[in-house]
Parts: C-alpha cells; sequence; structure tokens
C-alpha cells in the first residue's frame, strides 16, 4: 500500500511515498532544497518502515502564479486529500498538519483492523505491538503533529496535559484529540473513530470552539474515512480511503435538513431528567428512526452522511455530563455547523462554550435547526434560534 504526500516548498510539488501498509508520516515539514529533502529522508523511518522520494517531472512542476490560480479554484469530487486542500486554503501550515494527520488516521485504520483483543489489552496479529490500540493511536497521532513542525501543543484525551510539539507560536496551531472515541467496543467489531480540533496558536484553555481553524473526525468501520471542516471553505468535506492508500474526496454536505431519525446517548439520564424523558417519549411518539450505535463518531458521522437527524447527550443529577468539550463536543460541534447543521447544550451552541479546564464536560446535542429548536424547548422551555440570534460556525 503506498500513499503520496507533498512537501509544499517555495513554487514546488514534491511528494513523499509512505511504503508498507503499517507506514505512517515521518516527516510532514517543507524542506528548502532537494538536497536537504534527501538528507532527511535518507535516515528516515516511522515504526521501521522506510522513506522514499518520488519527483514530480519538471513539466509538473506547479509555479508561484499556478498555485495562486488553484486557490481560486472550485474543489471538485474525486480530488486527492491534497488537491482539495491547495484549492480550499492558501494557509500551508494548515494544509501540512492535515495532511499528516490523514496519514496517521490511515496508519490506525490498519492498526483497528489487525488488532486481537482479549480483556483489556490489544495486540497486534504479527505480535509486534503490546499496547491497547486506543492507545497505539494515541502515540501515532502525537508523533504525526510532531512531525508536522506547525503544531506548538497538543493535547489527548488519553493525556489530558498539553503536550509541547516544537512548533512555532506564530503561524502555528494547537491541537486537542480523542486518539479512538469508542475503544471499548473495538472488540465487538463496531465502528470507532478519531476526533480532532485545531486551533490557531498557542492555547487550548480560554478558547472557544468558533476560534477553531479546522476538525476533523476519522472513521474505521466498513470503509475507512476522514471527515474534514476548515475556516476557509463552507461545508464538511468527506474522503475515502482508498485501496493504494490515498484519500479521495466524496462528498460534500453544505445543509442539514429535517428527517425522523434520532441517536439518543446517557439514556440512563432519563430517571431522574424529566425533561429529557418527555424529549425521548416525544420521538417514540412521533415514530423516529433509532440510529444509536454506542459509538459518537459513527452516530454523530450519520447526520451529516445523511443530511438528517438528531444526536443528543443529556446530563441529569445521577447521571452526570461525560462528554469532552475540548477533546469531543468542541470539534465535533464545528464539524456539525460547517455542514450547516446546528448545535446545543441547552441554551448556546457548543462553540460558544469557552473552555475553562482540559477535563472540562458538557451535554449536547446536535441536528437540524427544527430538531435543535426542540431540543432547548423541551429542556428549557424557550430556544434561542427563534430570537433571530446568529448561529453557525461561519457566524
Amino acid at each position: 500500500m503506498e500513499a503520496g504526500l507533498t512537501a509544499y516548498s517555495s513554487g514546488a510539488s514534491r511528494h513523499i511515498v509512505l511504503t508498507g501498509p503499517r507506514a505512517a508520516i515521518r516527516n510532514c515539514a517543507s524542506f528548502q532544497n532537494r538536497s536537504q529533502l534527501n538528507n532527511n529522508l535518507k535516515s528516515s523511518s516511522f515504526y521501521g518502515e522506510s522513506l522514499r522520494i518520488v519527483s514530480n517531472s519538471s513539466s509538473q512542476r506547479i509555479s508561484r502564479a499556478a498555485i495562486r490560480h488553484t486557490l481560486t479554484t472550485k474543489c471538485e469530487i474525486g480530488d486527492s486529500l491534497e488537491e482539495f486542500l491547495t484549492k480550499a486554503t492558501p494557509d500551508k501550515n494548515l494544509i501540512r498538519l492535515l495532511v499528516c494527520m490523514g496519514e496517521a488516521l490511515r496508519t490506525i485504520s490498519f492498526k483497528v483492523k489487525t488488532a486481537s483483543c482479549g480483556g483489556t489489552a490489544c495486540v497486534n496479529s504479527f505480535g509486534d505491538e503490546q499496547l491497547a490500540v486506543d492507545m497505539v493511536a494515541n502515540k501515532l497521532l502525537f508523533e504525526a503533529l510532531k512531525y508536522s513542525h506547525v503544531c506548538k501543543y497538543a493535547c489527548s484525551e488519553e493525556v489530558p496535559e498539553l503536550q509541547d510539539m516544537e512548533g512555532p507560536t506564530e503561524g502555528g496551531f494547537s491541537v486537542a484529540f480523542d486518539p479512538l472515541d469508542g475503544s471499548s467496543i473495538v472488540d465487538t467489531n463496531f465502528t470507532v473513530g478519531t476526533i480532532f480540533g485545531v486551533w490557531p496558536g498557542d492555547k487550548l484553555i480560554g478558547v472557544r470552539g468558533r476560534e477553531q481553524v479546522a476538525a476533523a473526525m476519522g472513521i474505521y468501520g466498513p470503509r475507512t474515512t476522514y471527515i474534514i471542516a476548515i475556516k476557509d471553505i463552507s461545508g464538511t468535506h468527506e474522503f475515502l480511503l482508498l485501496d493504494e492508500g490515498k484519500w479521495q474526496h466524496v462528498k460534500d454536505t453544505t445543509s442539514i435538513g429535517e428527517g425522523k431519525l434520532f441517536s439518543p446517548g446517557n439514556l440512563r439520564a432519563t430517571v431522574d431528567n424529566p425533561n429529557y424523558d418527555k424529549l425521548i417519549n416525544y420521538y417514540l411518539r412521533e415514530k423516529y428512526t433509532l440510529r444509536y450505535t454506542g459509538g459518537m463518531v459513527p452516530d454523530v458521522n450519520q447526520i451529516i452522511v445523511k443530511e438528517k437527524g438528531i444526536f443528543t447527550n443529556v446530563s441529569s443529577p445521577g447521571a452526570k455530563a461525560k462528554l469532552r468539550l475540548l477533546f469531543e463536543v468542541a470539534p465535533l460541534g464545528y464539524l456539525i455547523e460547517k455542514a450547516g447543521g446546528y448545535s446545543s447544550d441547552g441554551k448556546q451552541s457548543v462553540l460558544d462554550k469557552t473552555v475553562e479546564t482540559l477535563d472540562e464536560r458538557a451535554q449536547v446535542a446536535y441536528g437540524s435547526k427544527n430538531e435543535i429548536i426542540r431540543f432547548e424547548e423541551t429542556l428549557y422551555g424557550s430556544s434561542r434560534l427563534k430570537t433571530g440570534e446568529p448561529v453557525g460556525a461561519a457566524a
């Protein structure tokens, strides 16, 4: 399996090809010249896999003028990840980070599919991994961010402390991620996924979800997909992992319509939260279709793919909020709102909540406008969406 990665340098396009199904990114930084590139690659390896360079011919080299032109070109279905990102944003550092994360997701997909799980530990079918698969994913993502050379700080749900990735503050990013959401259902072969949000600069405390410059999720199911939303282009965009290891743009979502589909999380809260109980009974009485897997990533993704429905995870005195604002709620809220949907904690968009602590929890609903209005009115008696308040990630 081979996957190409464009190394963006001054006016030229080169490709780093990672060989072997277990390969992942070793160095996504831009290089100043060809000799430096080759010198870096000579000793580069990642989990024992070597890298080799494939250069475009001179006729294929992209001039600065051509790059400027592509930034005004419409993103198209069928584009590779690199082609899409080059058209979607002029921020080369953001492109580099998202490409590096895509390589990590590709490798995590392979690890998930080949892990043999027993009890609390998972080992690779070849016997070369002794870590639980969520910790393997955690390690891969931290390494991808470090090798991007554009990430200043990173923090994960597994390691909820800021880690210095040695990237720049000016022009760099801070990234929060859940390496493997749904890891407890890996052994049942249910769909699981990765979630991450990207903020500019060097802060993950005191920020709001609306300040993200990108958010994404990787989904490891019958297909492996990479769902991306970025600041410079409307919509949420789906990329499919092909057999040859490349990401291909396969779907855009720009609106979430109405439809009777619901995914109710934390149902134990209905015992001592009568308003949540009332909402769930409404869905049942109105014959909504239940689509709940126990994994937040596939349950939220179906709203984007089906372009309808609602996901809820509500707290109560006896069933406290468990979803983390920084690692799960805010990044998925960004994806939903960029797709034309809405999010709510009951009173406001989750993108307007300020992250006070790395471990802050929140209740949440994602869905269409009318479903979020119903959610807010049922839980709290009124909805901000009926007052003309601006909503959406671009508001």
